[in-house]
């Protein structure tokens, strides 16, 4: 039965305050990366992020039992998980040596990233625009590497390889859901990534504080929160109208690394970000579109 404009205005307006609360609650997640990355490695870091994100899913998992792991490519979820680690790993990596927002606003390379691999390896057509949109968001790019007129940031170059990593796992989630459901998806993500991330982490384990586990429960909180968020608020609205507003967390990011750390972005950065988030959301729109 069709939704009411009434409802259908209502639930656009819950999905946008979800996303908008999923974009902070993900920014602050990463500037309490940031602060803790000085004790902690990121590898370990990354490791206490997906066992509390485990401990979260366990209702879920325990409701459903076994079946809940049922799929039919066990080989490209454990590639997920492998993956998802080495993207998280150096997005953690990156964090602790880059400004929260110049490495926010390099992080949105992911879009365009799967952009490029949806069309490469899934068969999606490409069309002049998009491709347009694909170029403007590399120049953002340039705009904040300045390459030939800076020296060059190692730590944001770590951030396009994260991006590079994300955006492959927006392409692998594209084709497992051909054949497994979501909460399979889900729950292998959460086992696989605990498994995997562990065995680096033990290589620079440090037995945290109970200051420092503090810090690694809030992260552990608000990267879960921001997920559900974000996953609900998909579910809510169409992607074309509450995806963009992932972008707000280039906002929360200068505001959480002005106030915590003193950090306040160069032009080029913010000149560099807003191309990057415009190419990115024009991509996400016309996807969007295409769908309906």
């Amino acid at each position: 039965m069709p939704q009411s404009p009434a409802s259908t205005h209502k639930n656009l307006l819950i999905g946008m305050l979800l996303m908008t609360a999923a974009a902070f609650a993900l920014a602050a997640m990463h500037a309490l990366v940031r602060k803790v990355s000085g004790e902690l490695h990121p590898f370990e870091i990354s490791f206490f992020r997906n066992l509390f994100g485990l401990v979260a899913l366990s209702p879920l998992m325990l409701k459903g039992g076994l079946k809940n792991l049922q799929t039919y490519q066990p080989r490209l979820q454990l590639f997920r998980g492998f993956n998802s680690v080495a993207a998280m790993s150096l997005w953690f990596f990156a964090l602790s040596v880059v400004p929260l927002a110049e490495a926010t606003a390099m992080s949105f390379l992911a879009v365009i990233f799967a952009s490029i691999g949806a069309a490469l390896f899934l068969g999606e057509r490409m069309r002049a625009r998009r491709w347009s949109a694909v170029g403007a968001g590399f120049l953002g790019a340039m705009i904040i590497l300045r390459p030939g007129f800076v020296e060059l940031n190692y730590g944001l170059v770590i951030v396009m390889t994260s991006a590079l990593c994300w955006g492959t796992g927006v392409i692998i989630v594209k084709q497992l859901s051909k054949t497994d459901s979501i909460t399979s998806i889900v729950c292998w993500f959460g086992v696989s990534t605990t498994i995997l991330s562990f065995w680096p982490a033990l290589l620079v384990w440090t037995t945290p504080t109970l200051e420092q586990l503090g810090w690694l429960v809030l992260i552990g909180i608000f990267g879960t929160l921001g997920h559900l968020a974000m996953t609900r608020s998909l579910k809510t609205a169409d992607a074309g109208a509450v995806m963009p507003l992932d972008f707000t967390r280039l906002v929360w990011a200068t505001l959480l690394g002005y106030l915590l750390f003193k950090e306040v972005p160069d032009l080029p950065t913010l000149i560099g970000g807003a191309v990057i988030i415009s190419a990115a959301t024009y991509i996400i729109i016309r996807e969007s579109r295409i769908k309906a």
